[in-house]
């Protein structure tokens, strides 16, 4: 039986999963913030939440356990050198999600996953040239 299993499977196989997960962690590390299907981006933040854990504590039991997954890269580095010193005096919730619709496509529900007190800037889309051109279409 399947009672309280927790691990998602987001339908893909194993190492499929795997392989998605560790890339758009390694995403997010270095970018801080990424724009993925609701589903994913839960999935994503619960892993990163244990990365930057494994970052503040810096060992290198931690940085294996850490290697693992992200492998030996800018992401990596990252981790240990900035996000880090910069989470520890916090104790958890790192990331957060926000909702942002329905994808066009396919109506995906679609969210934001990013790192919490992120010191890169929200870019605001500008909505008033793009009404302006659709105005001048129709007239």
């Amino acid at each position: 039986m399947r009672h309280r299993k927790r691990t998602l499977k987001l339908n893909r196989k194993p190492a499929h999963l795997r392989a998605m997960l560790s890339n758009a962690v390694c995403s997010l590390l270095t970018v801080e913030r990424i724009q993925t299907t609701e589903g994913k981006a839960k999935a994503v933040c619960r892993l990163a939440e244990r990365m930057v854990t494994l970052g503040k504590r810096g060992d290198l039991h931690s940085r294996r356990l850490a290697m693992r997954i992200l492998g030996d890269g800018p992401a990596a580095a990252k981790l240990f050198k900035e996000l880090g010193p910069r989470y520890a005096a916090r104790a958890g919730g790192y990331t957060r999600v926000i909702k942002t619709g329905y994808r066009r496509g396919d109506g995906a529900p679609m969210a934001v996953c990013e790192l919490v007190d992120t010191t890169r800037p929200v870019k605001v889309k500008k909505a008033k040239k793009e009404e302006e051109k659709k105005r001048k279409a129709r007239a």
